[in-house]
């Protein structure tokens, strides 16, 4: 299809901007896919940002950033309600969450009652204010960042929020080769100022809606709810809820769409598991250092 050969040329390109971190762009593509929510972790200057405003570019969506600070109030965010003197009304003022993408840049700044202002919007696709509820655009795709937690002035995301992320990711450090590159094409030119958009939001919304056909076998079926209901059999990790299998699920099927197939395959489960599963697994990143998912992943042995 037309939708599925842009779609890979839309890859291309990010990875023309974020350069060394392919696994990332296709897991950050794969998250869009699913109509989840992304949620990158890790130290300022590694591309968080670059890589949300990528994104909005190549697809022509309507885009908004946030910088989240410990002063920042719900209505900041959501928008308020403002008393007209002339005609003794009240009128809507709509915030900056009313885009098609919008980027959460350093949520954990924000105190616990701003970041739970986007609860109802990342599961709803609404917001209510003042008794009522307007839906937002469509797509509606949040990207927020997080700085980790040692950082000074940042409040833990609470177990319900993160559980509202379909994926964290990490992009880490790039390698020598790579930050040479990087170093070597820096010309005070953004790379982002040549990117032109490859889908349009019909195309995408077309694109997430193929994905709920990508066909699951029964055997791989029972393979995902093996990985989930092993979780809650273990003393040292969060059990992954029904709405974590359904993302899994949702991811998978993605996954295997990004890869110009109609159906999933044990690895699609495999490569998607560790994003989708580790937040809601071991939400503080603390656990000694384990990774719960990859662990996981060992111990129940794939069928296919």
């Amino acid at each position: 299809m037309a939708e599925i050969h842009a779609l890979q040329q839309l890859e291309q390109k990010l990875n023309q901007v974020i350069l060394g971190k392919p696994e990332a762009v296709r897991l950050a593509l794969c998250c869009l896919l699913s109509e989840g929510h992304l949620l990158i972790e890790d130290l300022p200057g590694l591309g968080k940002t670059t890589l949300a405003h990528a994104l909005a570019l190549s697809l022509g969506l309507q885009y908004k950033r946030v910088q989240f600070t410990n002063d920042m109030l719900p209505g900041d965010l959501l928008g308020q309600s403002i008393f007209l003197r002339d005609t003794h009304e009240f009128q809507f003022k709509p915030g900056a969450i009313f885009s098609q993408i919008l980027l959460a840049d350093e949520i954990n700044r924000a105190s616990p009652r701003t970041q739970s202002a986007l609860l109802e919007a990342m599961e709803e696709k609404q917001v209510s204010i003042d008794g009522l509820s307007y839906g937002l655009p469509k797509p509606f795709f949040v990207i927020a960042t997080q700085n980790p937690l040692f950082h000074a002035g940042t409040n833990a995301l609470p177990e319900s929020q993160l559980d509202r992320f379909l994926m964290r990711l990490a992009l880490g450090f790039p390698d020598l080769q790579t930050e040479k590159l990087i170093l070597q094409q820096d010309s005070g030119q953004s790379r982002l100022e040549g990117l032109t958009p490859c889908l349009n939001e019909l195309q995408l919304m077309a694109l997430q809606q193929q994905v709920l056909h990508v066909k699951v076998s029964d055997a791989l079926m029972d393979y995902l709810l093996a990985l989930v209901s092993h979780s809650r059999q273990q003393p040292d990790c969060l059990p992954l809820s029904p709405r974590a299998a359904k993302a899994l699920l949702r991811a998978t099927k993605a996954f295997a769409l990004l890869s110009g197939r109609l159906f999933a395959t044990a690895e699609d489960v495999q490569q998607v598991f560790p994003s989708v599963a580790e937040h809601r697994l071991n939400p503080g990143g603390a656990r000694n250092g384990q990774n719960l998912s990859q662990l996981l992943l060992r111990q129940v042995p794939c069928p296919l």
